[in-house]
């Protein structure tokens, strides 16, 4: 309204300028009489002071006369229940229990490398062997000794069995073949301890040991070292007040920084003992690892979803004040013959999720709460209403 009395009067000025004046105005210009220009400039200028004064005369009384201008504009959103869901923000790092370093169990000099770095395994895979010292060559010996007290022990067995030949005898073939095989049993012990095999299936991370080097079992002799990136998971530190809400089967987002990927899982397990030093517990969430590019102790940022109202309350939390009680309320309106009134609303806080809050008393759905124009209102007062959404996400 105020605009189009504006351009109306400038419209005006125009035409008193114009008319003749549009011929006028040209006819000075084309006079190219500096003087004569700038006398024009000044006669239109004091006009379009004089139509400014009258513009203001105008908003004065505009503003008398209609109510609604003096009003506190503001703009609300009604309240529909949603889904929430609250997510427990931690950090920690990626774990798995399939990476270890494969010592020898013998000394020796290391005689054979069957593998290369990179290189998949199978779990009892032979990766290396060391000399045995000559391990191999007693056992086909013992064994062949073992042949024979069996042979020995066969017959003396069948003897006894016809009432020939004394029991002692019969019971010396018998011990000697069960000391024969518990020897030879022992040196296959001995000599499967050259050969080094894998522990799991997994991936040869690194050989450590060259061949023809000497080896010993103990720190400081490691061979290989042998990860398995398809079993892993994430340890994550939680404070002891969330001990309720996470739980196992919980959902997980689970964010890597250095990736820049995003997966979605559950947590595995929580841990029965409460650290006294942190008053944590641990949470283990699996990372499942398709494409092989998560390695162990890498970073994770872990979103728990410990909470989930499915008809939750929410508001922004911007629009929140609090009173001198400690209180904390917000302004809705309420509606009679087209009057729109504030009325200020005690409210229950709940979690809080991003911008919004869930409020669990004190507003109901379908409540219009006001969001822009709050903090300069009061209880009781008529405002004028611009906007309406309908959800507080919106």
């Amino acid at each position: 309204m105020k605009k189009a009395i504006y351009i109306s009067l400038i419209a005006a000025v125009l035409a008193s300028c114009g008319g003749s004046g549009s011929n006028s105005l040209d006819e000075v210009i084309a006079s190219k009489d500096v003087e004569a220009i700038r006398a024009k400039r000044n006669s239109v200028t004091e006009e379009l002071k004089t139509l400014e004064n009258q513009v203001k005369k105008l908003d004065e009384a505009i503003a008398e006369l209609d109510d609604n201008s003096k009003l506190p504009l503001v703009s609300t959103i009604t309240v529909n229940p949603e889904k929430f869901q609250h997510f427990l923000e931690l950090q920690g790092d990626v774990k798995t229990d399939q990476n270890v370093l494969v010592y020898p169990e013998m000394a020796g000099t290391l005689y054979r490398v069957y593998v290369k770095e990179g290189q998949r395994v199978s779990k009892g895979q032979l990766l290396a062997s060391i000399d045995d010292g000559g391990l191999s060559s007693q056992l086909a010996q013992l064994k062949t000794q073992a042949e024979l007290s069996k042979t020995t022990f066969e017959r003396q067995k069948r003897l006894w069995e016809q009432n020939i030949g004394s029991e002692i005898q019969y019971l010396q073939a018998k011990t000697n073949y069960e000391a024969q095989q518990n020897a030879v049993k022992q040196l296959e012990s001995q000599v499967e301890k050259s050969s080094i095999r894998a522990p799991f299936s997994g991936i040869v991370d690194d050989v450590i040991k060259d061949q023809g080097t000497v080896v010993s079992p103990g720190p400081g002799s490691e061979v290989f070292r042998i990860v398995n990136l398809s079993d892993m998971y994430i340890d994550v530190e939680v404070p002891e007040a969330h001990l309720p809400n996470v739980t196992p089967g919980k959902l997980v987002d689970a964010y890597f920084p250095v990736l820049g990927e995003t997966i979605t899982t559950k947590v595995r397990q929580t841990g029965n003992f409460i650290n006294p030093s942190n008053r944590s517990f641990i949470a283990e969430i699996p990372v499942p690892n398709k494409n092989g590019h998560i390695k162990p102790n890498l970073t994770a940022q872990v979103r728990i979803n410990d909470y989930t109202n499915e008809n939750a309350i929410l508001i922004p939390q911007s629009i929140v004040s609090e009173n001198a009680e400690g209180e904390q309320y917000v302004y809705a309106i309420t509606e009679d013959n087209g009057e729109f009134t504030a009325k200020k609303l005690i409210i229950k806080p709940g979690k809080k999720q991003g911008d919004y809050l869930e409020v669990l008393e004190g507003i109901s759905a379908g409540n219009q709460v006001i969001v822009e124009g709050a903090r300069s209102i009061r209880d009781g007062q008529t405002v004028k209403v611009l906007d309406t959404t309908t959800t507080a996400k919106n």
